[in-house]
């Protein structure tokens, strides 16, 4: 699989869009977009990605740059949207997004935003990622030097344990970042920081002196984990708490790693204790649904991490991988789904056509992808579970690994569903053709 192909598979959306996308779900922080209000679009805050105490992420800002704003400069009215925000909200900080319309005019962003923070005693961080900078892995490369750059490293903890740990790319959708942290509360490992989901900007600034990190997305925030690891010395791992053998490896990595760098000598046996137990309780909660599982032929069309962590949980459902897309996955996506399903099993992301051909085919039994396929398994009366960031219900961790299986025999259950995927009658009236 060339690494070539999986690069061409992670685009979509420009700079600017990545960047807010891997910023936004900073709880804490206002994140004012500087551009016109046509920007504001695609963004966070109508997708379910709760807090546990502020909500500014929720909220869509901008400064709504007019045309008298392109002939005299946008900073004006910018700093007049940082001082309202700042009164009307009172956020820890603000991200300030920079789009094409100022940057095409010229707007001083950084220095703006400098003079601001001193102004409002708070960070007040310039996200300088016009669209037209890249595509969306180039936005979120940028967002990950900005946390490097202009936050993390600029406050120090109130303390330090020998077992604190900064999660990296976790977005906190339906709530799935409080399954990771409850599993490294319940071995004594402290959660210094948490980048973006339900993330504070206050402890993000700390994130540097961490024992650890574990990325759980290669496409959050590109080269964050390794910035971390090069200027201030914190290692990672690689990770991910989608089904039982991925949570198993991740947490035995990382307490063999905090063990190593001074924490606590039994951390690594405290991660067998707990698997072993929570995989059996698991277990037993899953045996009601296998009957309906088991056998069943799935096709992924999610991409990114999921490309091979979803596809290690649908097998421990006992179902089989049909194929997975390499959609916004990343080389070591790419590599780690080809080991796990072969290389016949793992595909580029297709044209819709192709992938309504294949479910028409026959052969699978219910899709797992995201809401902009879904129309391609209803024409086809295939069954469809969403895994994407506009869904409700937790994937990750042991509780996830149930609900997971809960939804798929819902889907598949689901009164609406043409068994075998028989044609719609106005598609038979037309022979077949869509």
């Amino acid at each position: 699989m060339t690494s070539g192909k999986c690069r061409k598979m992670a685009s979509g959306g420009c700079a600017f869009r990545g960047a807010k996308m891997a910023l936004q779900p900073i709880a804490d922080a206002v994140h004012l977009v500087h551009g016109p209000v046509t920007c504001q679009g695609l963004a966070w805050e109508v997708r379910p990605t709760p807090g546990s105490g502020p909500d500014h992420h929720r909220h869509a800002m901008a400064t709504d740059l007019r045309e008298m704003d392109v002939i005299g400069g946008g900073e004006a009215r910018l700093q007049a949207a940082v001082a309202a925000v700042v009164a009307a909200r009172d956020p820890a900080g603000v991200f300030v997004y920079q789009t094409c319309v100022p940057a095409m005019v010229g707007d001083d962003v950084h220095g703006l935003c400098r003079r601001l923070s001193r102004q409002f005693h708070r960070p007040v961080v310039a996200v300088d990622v016009p669209g037209f900078a890249g595509g969306r892995d180039t936005g979120a490369d940028a967002a990950g030097r900005v946390l490097l750059d202009q936050v993390i490293g600029t406050r120090e903890p109130e303390h330090t344990t020998t077992t604190d740990v900064v999660l990296i790319g976790e977005y906190n959708v339906a709530g799935e970042v409080w399954q990771a942290t409850g599993l490294l509360r319940a071995l004594g490992i402290r959660v210094l920081a948490s980048i973006p989901g339900d993330g504070r900007i206050g402890a993000i600034a700390t994130a540097h002196r961490a024992r650890a990190a574990v990325t759980l997305c290669s496409q959050a925030m590109g080269g964050l984990a390794e910035g971390l690891w090069e200027r201030h010395g914190v290692p990672f791992v690689q990770g991910s708490f989608y089904g039982m053998g991925n949570i198993a490896a991740t947490l035995r990595a990382l307490c063999h790693l905090l063990a190593d760098r001074g924490g606590p000598t039994d951390l690594p046996a405290r991660a067998d204790s707990l698997v072993a137990a929570l995989e059996a309780s698991t277990r037993t909660r899953l045996r009601p649904l296998l009957a309906d599982l088991r056998g069943r032929r799935a096709l992924l069309l999610a991409g990114g991490i999921k490309t091979w962590a979803l596809a290690g949980a649908l097998r421990e459902l006992g179902m089989e991988v049909a194929g997975s897309t390499l959609r916004k996955a990343s080389d070591e996506d790419c590599r780690r789904a080809v080991r796990l399903l072969g290389e016949e099993c793992v595909r580029g992301g297709g044209a819709d056509s192709q992938v309504e051909a294949e479910l028409a085919g026959g052969g699978v039994d219910v899709v797992l992808g995201s809401d902009g396929l879904r129309h391609l398994a209803f024409r086809t009366g295939i069954p469809w579970v969403d895994v994407t960031h506009g869904r409700r219900v937790a994937l990750s961790g042991y509780d996830g690994m149930v609900n997971l299986g809960g939804e798929i025999r819902r889907a598949l259950r689901h009164p609406l569903r043409r068994p075998g995927g028989v044609a719609a009658p106005w598609h038979r009236a037309r022979g077949g053709g869509a």
